[in-house]
């Protein structure tokens, strides 16, 4: 048991000297190595600023033809939107013509045939004559001889024109 107490410090200390040979011990590198890496990443990195700087063109290039293709698109409905307002404005211009020329020309019958109508009434019924129509004096004149005509005056009696 004596020697268990021995060797068991002994692996207790095993695994530190596996993990000591564990390390690689690097190479030296000299200055000019590292100017030279250096040289190759200020290299790398100009290109991909290049690469940064191709793509930027790029999208603006892009950004720059969707607003042009927008700016197209909305002359466009612009000019749609005049000419459909402008047709509207036309036809609704036309139906007040049309209108306007429909009552015109309906109402000309009308008024020629009243002015026909009133010419046979001041005609025929002597409208404008100092002594009266005719009917007053057709009237007047069939009580002068219903004075004389006592079955004239009975019939004017009848129609209440005595």
């Amino acid at each position: 048991m004596r020697i268990v107490y021995l060797l068991l410090p002994l692996f207790s200390l095993l695994p530190l000297t596996f993990s000591a040979e564990a390390v690689e011990v690097a190479p030296r590198i000299s200055d000019r190595e590292i100017i030279e890496s250096l040289a190759e990443i200020k290299g790398e990195l100009k290109a991909i600023d290049q690469r940064f700087d191709d793509m930027n063109i790029s999208i603006d290039q892009r950004f720059d033809d969707m607003n042009t293709s927008i700016n197209q698109r909305f002359s466009s409905l612009e000019s749609t939107m005049l000419t459909l307002f402008s047709a509207l404005i036309m036809l609704m211009v036309a139906l007040f013509g049309y209108i306007a020329w429909d009552r015109r020309t309906a109402l000309k019958p009308l008024e020629r045939e009243v002015q026909e109508l009133k010419y046979d009434l001041e005609r025929d019924l002597g409208l404008r004559h100092p002594d009266g129509t005719v009917l007053t004096r057709l009237v007047d004149t069939l009580r002068e001889l219903a004075k004389k005509d006592h079955e004239l005056a009975g019939v004017l009696r009848s129609f209440s024109l005595l």
